[in-house]
């Protein structure tokens, strides 16, 4: 067990820490009043506070969201945007209150999704915009300025939390879906297939522009070379680019190849 980023900065700077089990608990709950705070800011706690915990700081709670409100409530907003395709997401900015991500949104940020976006990649994109637009919004409710918006009963959606058996690829689905498959579970759970038996993980891979016109059950690896592993799907062709077999490191194609003959393997089939 070792300290996350957040208390190690804490802790640095010689700022109190408290980790409590649960914020239903009445000590926990105590506690939060004593410190009698203006303000809490609430990011990525991944659960409902109670209405004490709520009630507690005089001006309320914000919390950082990786959606553009109503869009993508919930657990997973990012790989949920990836898998739908999405072209843009944000952060938004919202005064917490009882509900789901229901809250009136103070302000968002827009971004697009790059067409190689990952999971990770927009993460780490959208953690930096959500800290900025924090300091922006901290700043309009010291200033008297701030205005929180309800937001829209049109266009809601719920980015449920993400489940391993998510991750197993389904070859007959198209190549682009399949692509945003692997980009959305990078860097978790990882996209899976079998090969031989054996689970193989999908990091990287892109769909192909010009796919083979030749006929091919899903699964089927149509050729290999440095380049990548081209595998047929329902619709077009998937080019593997990054991949690992368990227990080892993740190898790019190339390497793959140099150590494996796939032949004409079929992905996916049990043997």
């Amino acid at each position: 067990m070792v300290a996350s980023p957040v208390k190690s900065c804490a802790l640095r700077h010689g700022l109190p820490v408290e980790q409590p089990a649960s914020l239903r608990a009445p000590d926990a709950l105590e506690k939060l009043a004593q410190w009698r705070a203006d303000l809490m800011v609430v990011v990525a706690y991944g659960l409902l506070l109670p209405e004490a915990a709520l009630n507690a700081p005089r001006r309320g709670c914000v919390n950082i969201h990786a959606s553009l409100l109503p869009r993508w409530r919930g657990a997973a907003p990012i790989q949920r945007a990836i898998l739908a395709g999405d072209r843009l997401t944000g952060v938004a900015i919202m005064q917490m209150d009882a509900g789901l991500d229901t809250g009136p949104v103070l302000l968002q940020r827009a971004t697009p999704i790059g067409e190689r976006e990952t999971a990770a990649s927009l993460h780490d994109r959208l953690a930096a915009m959500g800290a900025q637009a924090l300091i922006e919004a901290l700043d309009m409710i010291v200033a008297g300025v701030a205005h929180p918006r309800p937001q829209p009963d049109e266009g809601i959606t719920y980015a449920h939390k993400i489940r391993k058996e998510e991750a197993v690829i389904d070859w007959s689905r198209p190549a682009v879906e399949i692509d945003r498959q692997v980009r959305a579970f990078n860097p978790w759970p990882i996209a899976q297939t079998l090969w031989r038996g054996r689970q193989l993980r999908v990091w990287e891979a892109e769909p192909l522009a010009c796919p083979s016109s030749a006929p091919a059950a899903p699964g089927t690896v149509l050729a290999s070379s440095a380049q990548g592993i081209d595998v047929a799907t329902g619709n077009g062709v998937l080019r593997i680019t990054r991949l690992q077999e368990p227990g080892r490191k993740p190898l790019s194609a190339a390497e793959f190849v140099n150590a494996h003959d796939l032949g004409s393997s079929v992905l996916g089939a049990e043997s």
